[in-house]
């Protein structure tokens, strides 16, 4: 029996409305990256995404809707984005651990999470939301950093260790946003790194 025409166009449809979709969260990291929280409106992102202001009320009927599902792609593109460079996992060199690490927070993804936090201790809407969003994360990365260190962490210090890790790579790409610090940082990146592998044995 051959395929309907109605479940034939459904198809096409829904590959449109996902491409539609992601152009959308593309455009609203790219936004708040570039003109933070205040000047990223829906509108701003429908218009760099290229569809009606509609069809993005229509994938995400609020702002809040739009940011918080953006930096929730940012997370799983962090995510993907690390995973891929040690597909086999556990690295046996911790330096280049570490330096992917904090890279992850060096990069547009990171800004653009780093302006709807600001937004959301200001935006009541926003705060519960994406501090929910936030702790996921964080519980992602650093399981993800944990797998990749080869760290057992039934070992005393072992946990609070990677999450100084984890602390201190947000606090370097905190800094990025003003200076891009590139030797310095190396340097904290092999000081990090001997740290580690002293703690992790």
């Amino acid at each position: 029996m051959g395929v309907s025409t109605a479940e034939h166009d459904r198809a096409p449809k829904q590959d449109r409305s996902r491409a539609t979709r992601q152009r959308l969260l593309e455009a609203a990291v790219a936004c708040l990256a570039e003109y933070g929280w205040a000047g990223s409106t829906v509108a701003v992102v429908a218009e760099r995404a290229g569809v009606s202001r509609g069809a993005a009320q229509h994938h995400f009927p609020t702002r809040e809707d739009l940011f918080t599902a953006a930096v929730e792609y940012v997370a799983e593109e962090r995510s993907t984005a690390l995973r891929a460079l040690f597909p086999e996992g556990a690295h046996e060199d911790r330096r280049v651990v570490v330096a992917a690490l904090v890279d992850l927070y060096t990069g547009p993804l990171f800004r653009a999470a780093l302006h709807l936090w600001v937004a959301a201790s200001d935006e009541e809407q926003l705060r519960p939301r994406v501090t929910e969003l936030e702790s996921r994360v964080g519980r992602e990365t650093h399981r993800i950093a944990v797998e990749l260190l080869n760290a057992d962490e039934s070992g005393p210090g072992v946990r609070e260790t990677v999450q100084g890790l984890l602390d201190m790579a947000r606090g370097l790409g905190l800094a990025n946003l003003l200076t891009d610090d590139g030797p310095r940082r190396a340097r904290v990146v092999a000081q990090w790194a001997a740290l580690l592998d002293e703690a992790l044995g």
